[in-house]
């Protein structure tokens, strides 16, 4: 992956743009944590990634976050997102996951999630 960019499905730019316009809730409020390097690195929305989309990523750290709803409870869903977890882990993306429900209530508990995943993972030329 050279630059820290892993590449991507050229036909999901539109989409990805078209994602950026219509984020849920919990994904706005997220979304005003993670931007401007908040937490020390600098994180994307609705990032593409070999044939998906991430709702956030961190190039620096290979770091995707997803909020889902309840929708992605239902089994064949559910399924689809872990094949497509795995398939991206597989070429080094991590992976935090939190509930769409749960970032509406407590958006600085997800934040407190994400800053410790930052500083065990991290490596000590990265960040500050």
């Amino acid at each position: 992956m050279p630059n820290n960019i892993p590449p991507y499905n050229p036909k999901l730019k539109e989409l990805a743009r078209k994602l950026r316009k219509n984020m849920t809730l919990g994904e706005v409020l997220l979304w005003q944590e993670l931007r401007g390097r908040k937490l020390g690195f600098q994180f994307y929305r609705q990032t593409p990634i070999h044939n998906y989309i991430v709702d956030f990523y961190c190039h620096e750290l290979h770091l995707a976050i997803e909020i889902y709803g309840s929708s992605h409870d239902h089994p064949e869903i559910a399924v689809k997102d872990l094949q497509r977890q795995n398939e991206l882990e597989d070429v080094g993306v991590h992976f935090l996951r939190f509930e769409e429900r749960e970032v509406r209530k407590n958006v600085d508990n997800a934040v407190e999630v994400i800053e410790n995943w930052i500083s065990l993972n991290k490596s000590p030329l990265e960040g500050s």
